[in-house]
């Protein structure tokens, strides 16, 4: 028999003591959703359950002290530290679900600079990390958009990308060792060694698993040296997107690894570059670590782009302004929950990946297609595109969608507008062989639309679930909603 409502809080209470406790209700609307729905958010909107708590978890025994009686008892748990998602991955279908905020777990456990790397508990906000390793002239080589907001936890369990991650990989590629509990309350620990090779890595099924599989409570990533006073910057303005794709090809394949390579389409363009870009495509590389290596990429960049003569050169003091203001913290959040109650005009970006012989055709492909079919095109006040983390095999290519919904219930917003036009998106990928990889994990309607298309992703997470977690238990309600 399931416990009710009163009985779970009570039962958190004994285990972390009650000041841990939350159960406000205006703070449990507020954990019901992340960003995903941020509409609704601004507006006072709460259509989902709301938790029975929010639990503020001090330490990893106190993790798995919770996780026991979750999994005991059936409940169904929802694990987070930064709420910087923008994906659904925060809510829940389930009733009476406890949100586990691991945010106050936020020790930097200790910087090795013999070793090269760093290790934080899950509530380490990744901007904290940073600061405390460039003072001592290091860094972790990531830099998501959501660096003010988002914590060391969150940033592995949703498999994040930063945006120098042509240079030093993506999230998974720096985590050397880390510490998590599975749902029955046992807690591993994954040794900070280079390499293992003793059958399957449990890393890897650990890194992006979205708080489905277990909850992660301590991460290990390596560092590398911080030298911005060798960083470079190049800007290009171009007329068409294949040439830029070209462009990014010939850097990638002979060889050279910018920290960035951006390629941004006229009309996503003109949203961050209108001093500039003229209606024109624009082409961006940064060089930065060792001065040798740096001046050796710079250069490279330079004789690729010069085989272009369309490709007409930026000052590189314009870049680097814009380099300089490229995440959001709290301020910028707010900024855009003003911007959006006083205009209803909505943004938003899905990213998806392709090699170089289908990356071009998959944004003609979307882009077409939205404005031919979708049914809303009258309020899509923008539609482009830009590539990014650009790899030797291909490179990832973010869809830029701004639609205006003043007209539009808070409530009814996701499903006119966001789900549609990603429908549009995953479909065209995926007919040209591409994949959704969204910076923020695979997202609830990536799996939604992944099963209806019986794409890879959720029969590997279904098999997984079997393995790993065959009562549910630590499942979120999104990737494997238990009335789906």
């Amino acid at each position: 028999m399931s416990l009710s409502r009163e009985a779970i809080v009570n039962q958190l209470k004994e285990i972390v003591g009650p000041q841990h406790v939350i159960t406000d209700e205006a703070v449990l609307r507020h954990n019901s959703i992340d960003r995903f729905r941020k509409y609704a958010d601004i507006h006072g909107v709460f259509t989902l359950p709301l938790p029975a708590a929010v639990v503020k978890l001090q330490d990893t025994q106190q993790v798995a002290q919770v996780l026991a009686f979750m999994n005991q008892h059936g409940i169904n748990c929802v694990p987070r530290t930064g709420a910087s998602a923008t994906e659904g991955g925060l809510e829940t279908v389930v009733e009476n679900s406890v949100v586990l905020d691991g945010s106050p777990m936020s020790k930097v456990i200790s910087i090795d600079p013999v070793n090269m790397q760093a290790t934080a508990q899950c509530g380490v906000p990744l901007e904290v990390l940073e600061n405390q390793l460039r003072a001592q002239g290091y860094t972790t080589g990531h830099s998501p958009q959501s660096k003010p907001l988002a914590q060391m936890g969150g940033l592995v369990a949703t498999r994040s990308i930063g945006q120098f991650s042509t240079l030093y990989g993506a999230i998974e590629d720096m985590v050397v060792g880390l510490e998590a509990v599975f749902p029955n309350g046992e807690v591993t620990r994954i040794k900070n060694v280079p390499r293992r090779a003793a059958g399957p890595d449990i890393r890897h099924v650990i890194i992006g698993n979205e708080g489905a599989l277990c909850y992660i409570t301590e991460v290990t990533v390596k560092i590398f040296k911080f030298m911005p006073e060798n960083n470079l910057f190049y800007g290009y303005t171009l007329d068409n997107m294949k040439v830029g794709f070209d462009i990014l090809r010939e850097v990638m394949v002979e060889g050279y690894r910018p920290s960035i390579a951006r390629l941004y389409d006229a009309e996503d363009g003109s949203q961050h570059f209108t001093h500039f870009a003229k209606g024109r495509c624009v082409l961006i590389f940064m060089a930065e670590g060792n001065k040798g290596i740096a001046q050796a990429t710079g250069n490279g960049i330079a004789e690729v782009v010069a085989r272009y003569p369309e490709c007409r050169p930026v000052d590189s003091t314009l870049i680097e302004q814009w380099f300089n203001n490229l995440n959001w913290g709290p301020d910028k959040v707010q900024a855009e929950r003003e911007q959006i109650l006083r205009t209803g005009n909505m943004g938003f970006t899905t990213e998806v990946s392709g090699d170089w012989s289908n990356i071009h055709g998959i944004y003609q492909n979307v882009i077409a297609r939205i404005k031919q079919e979708f049914p809303h095109a009258q309020d899509i006040t923008m539609l482009g595109g830009h590539s990014s983390h650009s790899y030797i095999n291909g490179t990832n290519m973010y869809f830029v969608y701004d639609y205006n919904v003043v007209d539009c219930k808070p409530e009814e917003e996701i499903d006119k507008y966001h789900n549609p036009l990603n429908k549009i998106i995953v479909e065209e990928t995926l007919k040209l062989g591409g994949s959704m990889v969204h910076h923020h994990g695979i997202g609830k309607h990536r799996v939604h639309w992944s099963k209806q298309e019986h794409g890879s992703a959720w029969y590997i997470m279904q098999a997984l679930k079997e393995v790993y977690d065959p009562k549910g238990i630590m499942n979120t309600g999104t990737i494997f909603p238990r009335n789906a």
